[in-house]
């Protein structure tokens, strides 16, 4: 008895993430980041797996960027 409540074995926890909306909009980010990432590339197969990992930490830049240009 915990709390005044019983727990069974057959107790379940019912746990609902509600997160798809995000997921998505950052699936549609990254395939953004990445079709201009590759398509800024030599077009070699190093030069569009370099645009791919660019890709995955594009934020990372915008980030650099924005700092750099307040001043910070």
């Amino acid at each position: 008895m915990v709390n005044g409540n019983t727990m069974t074995r057959d107790s379940r926890v019912r746990v609902i993430v509600r997160d798809g909306p995000w997921g998505f909009f950052f699936l549609l980010a990254y395939i953004g980041a990445a079709i201009y990432f590759v398509s800024e590339s030599d077009g070699s197969f190093w030069g569009v797996i370099l645009g791919l990992l660019q890709a995955i930490v594009w934020p990372a830049y915008v980030l650099y960027n924005t700092l750099a240009l307040i001043g910070a």
